[in-house]
């Protein structure tokens, strides 16, 4: 069948088939298994033949997914390279060259390059647009000098998306660019910063005259914010509107633990659980349409709210699993300096689950900015007063 052609799920389930016949799960070698899944279009099949994907319905890679799990076959341990699945992939779809995409998609697919995000700095967190971070033209290359901070994953990564700014005497908006980042370039330092939990997930970036060539820019020179907008919008649905079972994620435990132990329960503490249960199942079906929709074509603004959701919800029941719990629950002595390769929520006690909760509300876009976005974006409020709007960056406060 041609590649054009109308793709339906019988489609997709023949050529999973046709895939698991010449690659044996039992018998390839994992690497080997995700590239030939990626070159057969079966990575993501939304994606454009060549890139991953076959240009079918989105919807339809569930289907694969399923067929590949019934079957033992690897996955690609998308937590490991969230922001490279969830934020440069889509980027680079939307606004990458050619060559972009063909050298960066299949490597971050299958896992063999993680990625980062080089966005935040120690002044310039909730306004990004504010960022100081300089990327100077150099002949055919550029230099960027700068600091980044709240880097989740840096110390794992082998590429970055980095936006700098290119044109001081322009409003902050306009003189942003937008950059693929080498993280083993000279004048990367990568540096950890330690979490209320005792790990150091994530880093802070010292970058001293890093050198980029010009093909590492992503988009047009001075659109940095536009193509960081299409980042940032794939970034909520990724965190607020991932597929879980019901049941799944935050809610699971609290559940489980409901179930287990009725010596536990009161009638208060069956209201806040129920109330908490009912907010879940809804974000979780409000997810799926929100997929759908991501499918369909960009993410819109309701991504925020997704993720505003995911942040009050998970917080709310990890303080509850740990009220639950009573002393229990406040038992939590692995304060080892730890760098791990991805956040293990669930595979730990409630303790870590509580502090690490708490992180949920300023990752991604801070709930208060996300609240803005849904008050202007989704329902048409009017939006604050900017005095800075029309004003070059170099003439604002620092």
């Amino acid at each position: 069948m041609s590649p054009t052609a109308t793709i339906d799920a019988a489609d997709i389930k023949d050529r999973v088939s046709a895939l698991l016949a010449e690659h044996d799960p039992a018998s390839t070698d994992r690497l080997d298994f995700l590239r030939a899944q990626f070159d057969a279009g079966l990575a993501w099949v939304r994606y454009p033949v060549g890139l991953g994907g076959l240009g079918a319905p989105g919807e339809l890679q569930a289907v694969v997914d399923a067929q590949l799990r019934a079957a033992g076959a690897p996955d690609n341990r998308p937590t490991r390279n969230g922001i490279g699945l969830g934020m440069a992939a889509p980027t680079i779809l939307s606004v990458g060259t050619a060559e972009q995409k063909e050298r960066f998609l299949r490597p971050l697919w299958t896992g063999e390059e993680v990625w980062c995000q080089l966005f935040s700095e120690p002044g310039a967190g909730s306004d990004l647009a504010a960022l100081g971070t300089r990327a100077r033209r150099d002949g055919d290359d550029w230099l960027v000098t700068g600091q980044k901070v709240w880097t989740s994953s840096a110390h794992n990564a082998r590429w970055a998306i980095l936006v700098a700014r290119t044109d001081p005497d322009v409003p902050k908006h306009q003189g942003m660019t937008y950059f693929v980042c080498d993280m083993h370039a000279p004048g990367v330092d990568v540096r950890p910063l330690r979490q209320i939990t005792g790990e150091a997930e994530f880093n802070e970036v010292f970058l001293t005259d890093v050198r980029l060539s010009d093909d590492l820019r992503l988009g047009e020179i001075g659109a940095g914010w536009r193509v960081a907008q299409t980042t940032l919008m794939n970034e909520r649905v990724a965190i607020g509107g991932r597929p879980v079972p019901r049941e799944g994620a935050a809610v699971g435990p609290v559940v489980e633990l409901w179930r287990k132990r009725p010596e536990l329960r009161t009638h208060e503490l069956h209201d806040r659980l129920l109330r908490l249960w009912t907010e879940a199942e809804g974000m979780r079906l409000a997810g799926t349409r929100l997929r759908q929709q991501l499918a369909a074509g960009e993410p819109g603004p309701e991504g925020s709210a997704m993720k505003l959701l995911f942040a009050t919800n998970a917080q709310a029941l990890s303080g509850l699993n740990v009220e639950l719990l009573g002393e229990d629950g406040l038992r939590y002595d692995d304060w080892t300096l730890r760098r791990p390769e991805q956040v293990d929520y669930f595979g730990r006690e409630a303790g870590y689950r509580y502090l690490r909760a708490k992180g949920n509300s300023i990752e991604g876009g801070t709930s208060e900015i996300l609240r803005n976005i849904v008050a202007e974006r989704v329902l048409g409020l009017p939006s604050e007063p900017r005095t800075d709007k029309d004003v070059a960056w170099k003439d604002l406060p620092k």
